[in-house]
């Protein structure tokens, strides 16, 4: 018998078309459908970020539509950052049951219209009345955005496998999306509305996401809840005792405390440091999301033609000189380009921490990263909340002091990093 000719067949798997041989099994054919279909429901899912972006930045964007700009009551603030943290640590515990039983789907198209919901009711306790009720609504928000990142990091587990950088870099850009249209939108609508109002029209977006998710029928896949989960859950903690594993846990901390600090504050350190209007101030914090975007879109460009270890030095010692400049201005123009030089220097730090955790640490997967990443952002979210009863003891100027330190204490834990990492080499 003469052997049959193969002709190639190739389907396309996170943009990348692989060849599928003719003379394969009968099964393989179910098999590339099956790695088609779950390419697109992760596609979609990778949307998600875009919410996740508005949902975690609404705070710092809506504080002055809730008259704080005018006020000097902080450690309010460092409540509503508690209710937020709060909310993100109980999704880990409440989201795997949901993606479990059913599915990703089914799971994201819940996390948007909880935080629809939170978002409307947000908007009918707005001042005048009393915080707590707005702290229990931001608590809301925070467990919504939690079990969003659970359903999505089980879903794009496909793409992450195959192009793990392309999948991060492409998240971050949505995620940072997210983050300057609520700034965006509050600023360009802030004398046109009333508070309750806006908060109104940001919750249209995502109901807007959760409808998409309910028509787009992503499959539900057991096999895939299973495979979220680390392969070896003994190796994954025996990594975790490593010393490297510390310092890039605290790394992240750090990182994600310093940007944040800067996201839920600027506004109200910019009105009431420098006297610039509310509205002025919202749209320098999109300027700031804008920087932060950019700068990791370039920094993909300059990674190549560059040592890494070179740009994350310079970019911890860019982030130290603008928080700098920040603290010290009088003026606007001093501010803008403290912001421009602060979210430039950010933007690259976290790409490049994630790489060379994924050279350090071979488990290191989204499905076991979903939980890592709402503690870490909760983790985060502490320096933001810190930084109100700092105030109420010092004033609004020590909001640009903690990210200073914060960056300093980055740039530490590079060095020992790079120390640990050769007497690794050393001993090994």
């Amino acid at each position: 018998m003469s052997r049959c000719e193969q002709s190639p067949e190739p389907f396309l798997l996170s943009g990348y078309t692989i060849g599928v041989s003719s003379a394969a099994p009968a099964g393989a054919g179910r098999r590339a459908d099956e790695g088609t279909l779950a390419s697109n429901d992760a596609r979609k899912a990778l949307t998600g970020f875009f919410v996740s972006g508005l949902l975690l930045a609404f705070l710092g964007a809506i504080l002055p539509a809730w008259r704080h700009h005018i006020s000097s009551d902080y450690s309010t603030i460092a409540w509503y950052f508690v209710g937020l943290i709060a909310g993100m640590l109980a999704s880990v515990w409440v989201s795997p049951p949901l993606t479990r039983r059913k599915g990703a789907g089914w799971t994201l198209a819940f996390a948007c219209g909880t935080a629809a919901c939170a978002l409307l009711y947000l908007a009918f306790v707005s001042p005048p009345i009393s915080p707590w009720w707005r702290v229990a609504g931001l608590a809301l928000v925070g467990l919504s955005a939690g079990v969003l990142h659970t359903a999505i990091f089980q879903a794009i587990s496909p793409i992450y496998r195959h192009d793990p950088v392309a999948t991060i870099n492409l998240a971050g850009i949505l995620f940072g999306l997210g983050c300057l249209t609520v700034a965006l939108l509050v600023s360009g609508i802030y004398y046109v509305y009333t508070a309750p109002a806006i908060q109104t029209w940001i919750a249209v977006i995502p109901a807007l996401f959760g409808w998409f998710y309910v028509r787009s029928r992503l499959t539900h896949s057991p096999q895939a809840a299973a495979e979220a989960i680390p392969q070896s859950p003994k190796a994954v903690m025996a990594q975790l005792r490593n010393p490297g594993a510390v310092l890039f846990s605290l790394l992240l901390f750090f990182q994600f405390g310093n940007e944040w600090a800067i996201a839920g504050w600027l506004p109200l350190f910019l009105s009431q440091r420098l006297g610039i209007s509310p509205a002025t101030s919202l749209m320098m914090l999109a300027l700031y999301w804008f920087s932060l975007l950019v700068g990791r879109v370039v920094a993909q460009w300059i990674l190549p033609r560059m040592s890494h270890a070179r740009l994350l030095a310079m970019s911890v010692l860019a982030s130290m000189f603008g928080c700098t400049l920040l603290l010290a201005t009088d003026n606007r123009f001093g501010a803008v380009c403290g912001i421009l030089m602060v979210g430039a220097s950010f933007a690259p730090i976290y790409p490049l921490v994630v790489e060379k955790i994924g050279r350090r640490f071979p488990h290191y997967h989204p499905g076991f990263y979903n939980g890592i990443f709402s503690y870490a952002m909760a983790g985060g979210m502490l320096a933001p909340c810190t930084l109100g009863y700092f105030a109420s003891l010092w004033g609004v100027g020590v909001v640009m002091g903690l990210p200073l330190a914060g960056s300093v204490v980055v740039f530490v834990l590079l060095l020992l990093i790079s120390l640990e990492a050769r007497l690794s080499a050393a001993l090994g």
